[in-house]
């Protein structure tokens, strides 16, 4: 069983024309521990993917499966790490981080919070509003918690926006550590290729191309190919 399935996937938003979906028949299957790179122009599908497989998007027709779970109903194995933060700014980074895992059931919520700030290097400001935070820091936040609930997915729709070079490497570090299976998002072809191990390229809601090997070889053939795509 794959850990991500689409399977005919087609999701449209309210008002959107039947024949311009923002996916449109895409069968994608993303293995145990694989990081798969998705790629395309703006507008491509890309973030509508994230949405459906974070369980914010009901698909209108196809299946999109999370361990054999419909992802509406799977949200509890998936972390999601977008480049909009969704944090609450009045409320300090240690009550962000145990309001979530309080609505995920995390036993010991406070201790995980801040084993997690640790890990992601900033356990000197669990105790800072969060609306005092620089974007980076912020964002720092919101990798600790996608993993709070130990999800098997990570989804990232673009999560390097604002991360410094340190920042990015607690991401890495995060990614390299091989247990979870990873869908990411980027316009940073660069960064991304560090982080994935198989890419998928998306146009106009379809998926027109895949790449099983990330050697260094091919990242100017994937880069013209988005290029190419977003000249339309």
């Amino acid at each position: 069983m794959s850990a991500l399935s689409a399977e005919g996937l087609t999701a449209r938003y309210p008002g959107q024309p039947t024949a311009s979906p923002a996916l449109a028949d895409v069968c994608l299957h993303v293995e145990s521990r694989e990081r798969l790179l998705l790629l395309g122009p703006n507008g491509a599908g890309k973030s509508t993917f994230i949405r459906v497989f974070s369980g914010l998007m009901r698909p209108t027709q196809g299946e999109a499966l999370v361990a054999g779970q419909p992802a509406r109903i799977a949200r509890g194995s998936v972390g999601v790490v977008s480049h909009a933060t969704y944090l609450y700014d009045e409320l300090t980074v240690l009550e962000n981080l145990r309001l979530y895992a309080e609505l995920y059931g995390v036993p010991r919520p406070e201790p995980r919070a801040l084993d997690l700030l640790g890990q992601v290097g900033i356990p000197h400001l669990a105790d800072m509003q969060v609306g005092r935070l620089s974007r980076g820091q912020q964002q720092r936040v919101t990798i600790a918690r996608a993993l709070l609930h130990e999800p098997e997915v990570l989804l990232l729709d673009e999560p390097e926006t604002g991360l410094d070079q340190a920042a990015f490497g607690v991401l890495e570090n995060v990614l390299w550590g091989g247990q979870y299976t990873v869908v990411l998002t980027t316009h940073n072809l660069a960064r991304g290729l560090r982080l994935g191990t198989r890419a998928a390229v998306l146009a106009h809601g379809r998926i027109v191309h895949e790449r099983r090997d990330l050697s260094d070889g091919h990242a100017d053939e994937l880069a013209h190919l988005v290029e190419d795509l977003a000249r339309g």
